[in-house]
């Protein structure tokens, strides 16, 4: 039987070695900021302190406006994370990282419609920190590619610094990966695998807070007892975490059809933390989002494989899948998932990325296409190597079959235009 890894941080934890010591901070208002019109070198009240500690806190303030992690604490440093978020504009439709699949063209994407952040995919720290060719080809970005999470998979917090530095110029968030259930994390000691060592989760978290100009960012499941996952996302806050992601199943659950995400546990989180929270699971439609936002009171919703099949779904638009037979009359929307492939293709022109990515996307965009033309897969999967004009070929081929599955709308365009998500904002 393992040991419950809160009783092992409380044991260890009081051997492991503080990074540095924070400065101290003057203490801010009791509640998260909900607007940027907040100037935090505001005057106290003179006849608590004098004027010549007003002075000496607001050029502490001043000198921190860089490294705001390394002077900030308790208070102060909720009070920062809901600035920083609401600086960001609050988004709430977001690209979940997805490994190979999250890349800077799909990002944009489904920018285009309607994502208003995204995660990369997740990359590997050492190998980051090692191999220029790695980081060349897995991260890439543009000035339209915010607000950007930077997501690394880590069990050493030095590298994990060396390789946050270097993207921390480029991105809004640096995310470590505390949810990755696969094999391939198993055996790499990282993602939710980690959960098992929760000294060493802490220290990679103090180590980028400490260390940092942007802020930390965690994506975690859940743990079996939901107890055990309060503590979590509590250590993780204290360690300097200022924005949580809440996958909704935990590390056995790997099966997002077959389990569905615990939206209940997402909602305790929340309210046992002070910082932003985002959901993750359960999102198939835009139905899906505004419940998801109700139920579990987080200030946005991730989405992963939903997005592969149908990168307009925060646009409002679904596969025929997420359609009752009394919505199908009158609301094809006019565009289908042909349409989406070839402006992947275009951004990947622009914005050259592996032709594995490429690949991966082609069959999770025409999937039920090629179902209805079959042939047509067996010569994308005989080709060793792709080319656009190949693609684009094969695209007008489909159609040149009559073969042609829309994505739908619940109401119609001009009504979409109107009226989308306006209750969600």
């Amino acid at each position: 039987m393992k040991p419950n890894p809160f009783f092992l941080l409380s044991l260890r934890s009081i051997h492991l070695k503080p990074h540095s010591t924070p400065l101290s901070y003057p203490l801010m208002a009791q509640t998260p900021m909900q607007t940027n019109d907040v100037n935090p070198l505001a005057e106290h009240d003179n006849n608590l302190r004098s004027n010549q500690e007003v002075k000496e806190q607001n050029d502490l303030l001043l000198s921190c406006v860089d490294y705001p992690s390394r002077a900030l604490t308790g208070e102060s440093r909720l009070e920062y994370a809901w600035t920083y978020w609401t600086k960001l504009g609050r988004p709430k439709f977001i690209v979940a990282p997805m490994v190979d699949n999250s890349e800077l063209p799909f990002r944009l994407l489904c920018r285009k419609y309607g994502a208003s952040a995204a995660y990369t995919p997740m990359l590997h720290s050492r190998i980051f920190t090692e191999t220029e060719k790695y980081r060349k080809e897995e991260f890439t970005t543009c000035k339209e590619d915010r607000p950007l999470f930077v997501q690394f998979c880590a069990n050493d917090p030095d590298v994990l610094l060396e390789a946050a530095r270097r993207v921390e110029p480029y991105c809004d968030y640096v995310d470590i990966n505390l949810g990755c259930p696969q094999r391939i994390a198993r055996r790499g000691n990282y993602g939710a695998f980690l959960m098992d060592n929760l000294p060493l989760v802490k220290s990679l978290v103090e180590k980028l807070a400490l260390n940092l100009k942007v802020p930390v960012s965690c994506k975690i499941r859940l743990f079996p007892k939901l107890e055990d996952t309060l503590k979590y996302a509590r250590m993780l806050e204290e360690a300097g975490c200022l924005l949580l992601a809440v996958h909704g199943r935990t590390r056995e659950e790997k099966d997002g059809k077959k389990f569905r995400a615990d939206w209940k546990a997402i909602r305790a989180v929340k309210d046992a933390v002070r910082i932003p929270v985002l959901a993750n699971g359960n999102i198939r439609h835009m139905d899906d989002v505004k419940e998801c936002l109700e139920e579990t009171g987080v200030e946005g919703v991730l989405s992963a494989e939903t997005l592969l099949e149908n990168p307009a779904l925060f646009a409002g638009f679904r596969t025929a899948e997420w359609v009752s037979e009394s919505e199908r009359a009158g609301v094809d929307g006019n565009l289908d998932q042909a349409d989406l492939l070839v402006e992947y293709l275009k951004l990947c022109e622009k914005y050259p990325v592996p032709w594995r990515m490429i690949r991966s996307h082609v069959h999770k965009l025409l999937g039920d296409w090629f179902s209805l033309q079959p042939h047509l897969r067996e010569e994308l999967n005989k080709q060793s190597k792709l080319t656009f004009e190949f693609l684009y070929d094969m695209v007008d081929r489909l159609r040149g079959t009559g073969t042609r599955i829309p994505l739908y709308l619940k109401d119609t365009p001009s009504q979409r235009t109107n009226d989308c998500c306006s209750n969600l904002i």
